[in-house]
């Protein structure tokens, strides 16, 4: 991943020198348990962590070994060498390089998942904050991008809380999908180690036993972490686009924070552009695309091969390192987004009370006149405000004046019943239910 869209805390998680220290421990844990088990001198396993716990493992040395060997693991337990002695012949006793490559892996992408779920929580309190700040900020909702009825721009926010606190849930339960650990030696037999060395690994390093591995653990699980982290990009998309679509010149009912000294355009001064919502919608698309080929991986030859290896050096740190700068990134979007209530209003108001054509429709119903007719009634008064729409930008013919110069429509409902349906009140008074089922209660918490 460029340093563009990196942070430093889900980098360091797929350094070269992490990596090497989680094999380490891997390693020195099996030597522990098999010195429990008599297997190896118990001084052997202490001199071990003695001395390869105290190293700095060298990645040029390191790198240095592969060019000879042309295997990674063997070229680390080399270097491994170097600084714990004799007792090295200790290291590895029954395990494969696959223990080493696979539990490590998972170690990475477990701690990957802490962040990114810590990126959640930001996010979800962003979203809460700006939700219950514009609960009863009334906006007109569109349906095919076109004025349909009034809702508020806190329940768009609302809407957005209950997608990420599902994101939240299935982050967490791609956590536990890949929070496995094999040590089960070649084609996973445990023909020369034995399993409880690999109980004693998955304790230390916070994973579970992998009931059955074929010298890697099955490959499924990280096709359904790699999709459940498309999953999260697709709702940080949504939001995105949202944004961008109001921030749009002939919309902007709200817009990114543009600081001072910020420039939007190197031709033209005057451009205020959505870059940062732009840029959400491009790492959308990448972390998705990491997807595909973890999948493809669940399909290994026999009990193991390699094809899978070159993708998961790829998508391992790219997926994750993406997606958490994109979650930080739509945060600080949440957080600082301005938001423009008569904007909003006067938007609503361009279409001469159109958004409120349903009313009318259900009330002539109710009222005696067939579906077929109260539609007609309606629609032929509100396509004369549509035309006027058209013609100048803004509605110059009213549709409730229309509708009460309408004989056939005051044959059916009294001017009173009429005017009581434009009442915007009627489209916003569920707003503290769909509160209350997302985030417990309808009022706003208190500070600290």
């Amino acid at each position: 991943m460029i340093p563009r869209y990196s942070r430093p805390e889900m980098t360091a998680i797929w350094s070269q020198e992490t990596k090497f220290r989680i094999w380490f421990e891997i390693e020195a844990h099996a030597c522990d348990a098999l010195a429990e088990l008599g297997v190896i001198p118990k001084e052997a396993a202490k001199t071990i962590w003695e001395k390869g716990g105290a190293a700095t493992f060298d990645v040029a040395r390191i790198d240095e070994i592969e060019r000879e060997t042309k295997h990674d693991v063997i070229a680390f337990l080399t270097h491994l060498a170097e600084f714990v002695g004799p007792e090295a012949r200790f290291v590895h006793q029954g395990m494969t390089s696959s223990d080493v490559l696979d539990t490590c892996l998972n170690v990475q992408l477990v701690r990957a998942t802490d962040i990114l779920l810590n990126d959640m929580d930001a996010l979800l309190a962003a979203l809460k904050r700006r939700a219950f700040e514009h609960k009863d900020t009334v906006t007109i909702g569109r349906s095919h991008g076109i004025h349909a009825e009034p809702t508020t721009f806190g329940v768009k926010l609302a809407f957005a809380y209950a997608e990420f606190e599902r994101c939240r849930q299935r982050l967490e339960a791609a956590r536990a999908e890949v929070a496995t650990c094999a040590i089960s030696g070649a084609v996973g037999s445990f023909a020369n180690i034995d399993p409880r060395v690999e109980e004693h690994v998955a304790k230390a390093m916070g994973l579970a036993v992998e009931p059955v591995s074929t010298q890697v653990i099955p490959r499924d699980r990280h096709a359904m972490y790699f999709a459940t982290l498309g999953v999260v990009a697709s709702s940080i998309e949504r939001l995105a686009t949202e944004i961008r679509h109001l921030q749009r010149t002939e919309v902007l009912e709200a817009e990114e924070y543009f600081s001072p000294g910020q420039k939007g355009s190197s031709a033209m001064p005057h451009k205020r552009n959505p870059v940062l919502t732009e840029n959400l919608t491009g790492l959308a698309r990448m972390v998705r695309a990491y997807a595909m080929p973890a999948m493809e991986n669940v399909a290994l030859w026999h009990e193991r091969d390699i094809s899978h290896s070159s993708v998961e050096r790829y998508i391992g740190p790219d997926a994750t390192i993406t997606l958490d700068f994109a979650l930080a990134r739509l945060t600080g979007v949440v957080d600082k987004l301005l938001v423009y209530p008569e904007r909003m209003s006067g938007n609503m108001d361009r279409l001469g009370g159109l958004v409120h054509s349903q009313r009318i429709l259900l009330a002539l119903t109710q009222a005696g006149l067939s579906r077929e007719d109260s539609y007609r009634l309606v629609q032929r008064n509100a396509m004369k405000v549509w035309n006027s729409y058209q013609t100048s930008g803004s509605a110059d013919v009213d549709f409730l004046e229309e509708l009460l110069k309408d004989p056939e429509v005051t044959a059916a409902l009294s001017p009173e019943t009429i005017r009581e349906k434009f009442d915007l009140g009627y489209h916003t008074k569920h707003a503290d239910t769909i509160f209350t089922r997302v985030f417990g209660s309808a009022d706003a918490p208190t500070a600290g």
